[in-house]
C-alpha cells in the first residue's frame, strides 16, 4: 500500500530529525565524572588543568579539560567532586614481591646476599605456602591501594593466586612467576617450573587487568640455558620478561668470574635483553652497559630506598634518564623497605641522587613525580594503556587531598606532589573506571579481617623461629 510505505518514510525521517536534535542539544553519556579539581595530567605537555576533571566510560577515559565544559557535555551515572583535590594518573609502583607483606622486619639490617641467602630463602623453604601468598598478597594490595598505587610489577612464588587476589581486588599487575634454578616454595625442578609459569601465562592471557609475565629471578640464580628458555616463553606468549638485574657489587664481581662479562653484558650475549623485558635494580651499571639497556629498549625498575637501606649503592639514574632509559619507581617487598609506599619513593628519588651529585637541580619534582606515573608506565612496558590522564587510556586516577596542614599553601603541584604529600593523602582511587578507593574507604577489601589474618601469620612465624 503506498500510502503505508509514505507513512513510514515520513516516520523514519522524523526519528532520524529527533536522533539528530537530541545528538546536538543533548548530552554525551558517561559512567563517571570527576570535577572541580587540579588535573595533572602527565601528558607529552604535562598539561596541569585547574579547575578541571575527567569523563569515563566502560572504563576508559573519553574527555579531559575544564569542568564547566566536562558538565555540559556530559551526562554522568555519579559524579564526583573534587573540592580543590589533585586528579592525577595512580602510581605504578614498577618492582615489588607483594607477598612478603608477611616477613616486613624479619630480617633488617644485613647485606643482601646475608639477608637472603641465610634469612629470606630459608623462612620461604618453611613457611611460603599458596595461602601465605594470598594472605601477604591481600595486605600488599590493600597498603598499595589505600597509597594511590593501581598498578604494580611482581615477582614470586604461586604467582597464579597473585593474579587472582589482585584481581579480585580490582587492582592492576603484571605479575611475574619466579622461575630459579633450586628448589621453590610452588615448584621444586626447573621442568614444573617451566610448565607452571607456560600453564600461568595460557590462563591470564588477554585479561584486562592481569599481565602475566616469566621472571627468572637473576643471573646469578638462573643458568644461561633456563634464561634463553624463559626468553623463548615471553616472546611464544608476547609477554613481559622480568628479572633483578646488576644489583650488588658483588654480584657484578661474580659474574665477572664465571661468565668473564658482567651481568648486563652476560644477559646481552644470550640474545635475553629486549623491548619486553623489565630490569630491576641496576645500580651497577657502566656507560657501555646502559646504551646495551637503551638499545635494546629495556625498561629499568629503580629500587632507592631498598637500594640505601641493603648498602646496594646508587643506580646512576641521572645518567639514564640523559640517555632516554625508561627508568619507573619501585618500592621492593616489604621485608627490604620496609613499606609500599610509592610517595616515598618519589621524594627519595629526588633527594638521593641530589646530595649524591651535590647537584639540586638534578631530578627536580615534576621528573620524579613522571618516574612514579608515565614513565613508570613505560618502563612496565604499559604507556599506552595507563601513566597518564589522556584520551583512550584506562581510567586508572587517583584523588590526592591537598587540605592537610602539611600541603598547605600549594603554590607548585609538583612540588607538593615530590615533597609534601603522604599516602594517607590519597582519597579516591579508581581502576579501569572502578572506585577502588572511596573517601579512603576500601570497597573490594576488607582491611580489619587482612590486618587480623597477617597478625595471626606473625605469631606462627615467630612461634615457629623460636623453636
Amino acid at each position: 500500500m503506498p500510502w503505508l510505505a509514505s507513512f513510514h518514510r515520513g516516520l523514519f525521517s522524523a526519528i532520524g530529525l529527533l536522533a539528530m536534535v537530541t545528538n546536538v542539544m543533548g548530552k554525551d553519556s558517561a559512567d563517571l565524572l570527576v570535577v572541580g579539581a587540579t588535573v595533572v595530567t602527565m601528558g607529552a605537555d604535562r598539561q596541569v588543568i585547574d579547575d578541571g576533571g575527567i569523563a569515563v566510560r566502560d572504563g576508559k577515559i573519553i574527555a579531559v579539560g575544564n569542568s564547566a565544559e566536562l558538565k555540559d557535555k556530559f551526562d554522568a551515572t555519579r559524579t564526583l567532586q573534587g573540592d580543590g583535590a589533585v586528579l592525577m594518573p595512580g602510581l605504578v609502583n614498577a618492582h615489588g614481591h607483594a607477598a612478603m607483606t608477611l616477613f616486613r622486619g624479619l630480617a633488617d639490617d644485613k647485606a643482601l646476599m646475608d639477608w637472603l641467602r641465610n634469612y629470606i630463602f630459608p623462612a620461604e623453604a618453611k613457611f611460603v605456602d599458596e595461602a601465605f601468598v594470598r594472605a601477604g598478597t591481600r595486605l600488599g594490595v590493600l597498603e598499595m591501594l589505600l597509597g594511590g598505587t593501581t598498578t604494580y610489577v611482581d615477582m614470586y612464588y604461586f604467582e597464579d593466586a597473585v593474579a587472582d587476589e589482585t584481581a579480585k581486588a580490582g587492582m592492576r599487575g603484571v605479575i611475574g612467576q619466579a622461575m630459579i634454578d633450586f628448589p621453590a616454595p610452588d615448584y621444586k625442578t626447573w621442568d614444573a617450573t617451566l610448565a607452571g609459569t607456560e600453564a600461568f601465562l595460557k590462563k591470564w592471557k588477554g585479561h584486562r587487568l592481569i599481565t602475566a609475565a616469566p621472571a627468572p629471578h637473576a643471573p646469578y640464580t638462573v643458568s644461561s640455558e633456563h634464561l634463553q628458555a624463559a626468553k623463548e616463553l615471553a616472546a611464544k606468549y608476547s609477554a613481559p620478561l622480568i628479572i633483578h638485574l646488576a644489583e650488588t657489587q658483588d654480584e657484578v664481581e661474580n659474574s665477572k668470574k664465571q661468565f668473564q662479562a658482567t651481568p648486563t653484558v652476560h644477559l646481552d650475549r644470550l640474545g635475553f635483553l629486549g623491548p619486553n623485558v623489565i630490569a630491576k635494580h641496576v645500580v651497577w651499571a657502566t656507560d657501555e652497559e646502559m646504551l646495551i639497556l637503551k638499545k635494546h629498549g629495556v625498561g629499568i625498575a629503580h629500587c632507592p630506598q631498598s637500594n640505601m637501606k641493603l648498602a646496594s649503592g646508587i643506580a646512576p639514574v641521572p645518567q639514564m634518564l640523559k640517555l632516554g632509559l625508561g627508568v619507573g619507581l619501585g618500592t621492593d617487598g616489604a621485608a627490604s623497605n620496609n613499606d609500599l609506599d610509592m610517595w616515598g619513593e618519589i621524594g627519595t628519588v629526588a633527594m638521593l641522587h641530589k646530595v649524591n651529585l651535590r647537584d639540586p637541580t638534578v631530578i627536580a619534582a615534576r621528573e620524579a613525580v613522571a618516574m612514579a606515573t608515565i614513565d613508570g608506565a613505560r618502563a612496565v612496558h604499559l604507556e599506552d594503556k595507563i601513566g597518564s590522564l589522556e584520551i583512550g587510556k584506562e581510567a586508572d586516577f587517583i584523588l590526592v587531598d591537598v587540605t592537610a596542614p602539611h600541603v598547605v599553601p600549594m603554590y607548585d603541584v609538583y612540588s607538593h606532589l615530590a615533597y609534601a604529600v603522604k599516602a594517607s593523602d590519597v582519597r579516591t582511587v579508581a581502576v579501569a573506571g572502578k572506585l577502588v578507593v572511596d573517601d579512603r574507604k576500601p570497597t573490594t577489601l576488607d582491611p580489619v579481617k587482612i590486618v587480623a589474618e597477617a597478625r595471626e601469620y606473625r605469631d606462627r612465624i615467630r612461634t615457629l623461629l623460636a623453636k
